[in-house]
């Protein structure tokens, strides 16, 4: 095999992370066999179209991920996060998941996530310096 010169770059490149995606995912139906992923996304947004609140993720082989989950601040504290991961959940569940996954940070909303019944499953420090990163799971009801 050639070896190539290695880039690396701060400059995000859709076609090229579609691509890795595009890989990934192929490599990971070869082994598995699960070639049912879809996206799982929820928005709501002002007669105006502005987004104040959303969740992206996706389901794939029998398990939910919460990538994203975002409310404006002046929104929060009137359960649309809680709205949003129910939804998601209902979903998830409709699409044959059992579990949901999501990771969120220190400083964002790890108290939320235990609230809507998630159990941590592990932490990582200094991620970002200073504040650390935490992985949660929930087995949704059969």
């Amino acid at each position: 095999m050639v070896d190539h010169e290695l880039i690396i770059t701060d400059v995000h490149d859709e076609g090229a992370v579609a691509e890795l995606r595009e890989r990934i995912i192929a490599f990971n139906i070869a082994v598995t066999g699960y070639d049912d992923g879809r996206s799982l996304s929820c928005f709501l947004r002002h007669d105006n179209g502005e987004l104040y609140a959303g969740l992206d993720g996706f389901t794939w082989g029998g398990y939910a991920m919460i990538e994203w989950l975002w409310v404006a601040e002046d929104a929060r504290g009137h359960g649309l996060g809680k709205r949003l991961v129910l939804a998601a959940e209902r979903e998830a569940a409709a699409r044959g998941c059992a579990v949901v996954r999501v990771n969120t940070h220190t400083f964002q909303a790890p108290d939320f996530y235990r609230t809507l019944g998630y159990s941590e499953i592990g932490t990582v420090q200094d991620a970002p310096v200073a504040h650390g990163e935490v992985f949660f799971a929930k087995r949704l009801s059969a």
